[in-house]
């Protein structure tokens, strides 16, 4: 029946979930769900403290495809994902940074939000994002961004869920209620970007786990 992944985004750069170029795509941070979410599964991230956001949805995306990160890197679909520091904002928050070289069997990280302030290979984001070679890709996903609409409290109390770290994961008949009040309520939104992530106007800044820092 497959399942849904519900968990705070703590930052919206449109870095990650990267909604451009007709795809939503996560292709860093949140390690454990990109290796265990699966085609068919939904992924959505909710707002919290930080962005002013607790109980809106800023996106939700279902999983159409999961693949690694040499197959992200080289597909010709996902070209435009690759990102460009000196380009417009969408091409500054390109997530297709990773790939392994096979001969010196070395990730390789491409100058990006989640390399050094100077394009270096940033260790930590290095480390952090590639615990997992895998990317999820949706085709069929809304991203409200700072339009991110009040989900009713009746639907979020009905399953269980609380803002808190971390993510939770239900089975699809929970969320059943949640998801048709998505697909229903945005039906026109769908496969679009509503609105510009709420950090879109920083989109230039580099960000580190290590200290979570934003520089």
């Amino acid at each position: 029946m497959g399942r849904v992944y519900i968990y705070v985004v703590a930052r919206d750069f449109g870095f990650a979930p990267n909604p451009f170029h007709g795809f939503c795509t996560l292709a860093t941070c949140k390690p454990r769900i990109r290796s265990k979410a699966e085609v068919g599964d939904w992924v959505i991230g909710m707002g919290g403290d930080r962005l002013n956001a607790t109980g809106r949805c800023i996106y939700a995306m279902r999983v159409s495809a999961k693949v690694n990160f040499n197959g992200y890197w080289t597909n010709p679909a996902y070209m435009d994902k690759k990102p460009v520091r000196n380009g417009s904002r969408k091409m500054m928050v390109g997530d297709n940074i990773y790939y392994f070289e096979s001969a010196n069997q070395e990730w390789q990280q491409a100058d990006s939000h989640h390399s050094n302030t100077d394009g270096s290979i940033n260790i930590h984001n290095l480390e952090n994002d590639t615990q997992t070679d895998k990317v999820l890709i949706s085709d069929h996903f809304v991203f409200f961004g700072i339009e991110a609409p009040v989900v009713p409290k009746s639907l979020l109390e009905s399953i269980g869920y609380e803002n808190r770290r971390n993510y939770r994961v239900f089975e699809y008949p929970v969320c059943d209620a949640l998801i048709n009040w998505l697909q229903t309520t945005f039906k026109k939104a769908f496969n679009t970007v509503v609105a510009d992530p709420f950090d879109f106007s920083s989109s230039e800044k580099r960000f580190s786990v290590k200290g979570n820092k934003i520089t």
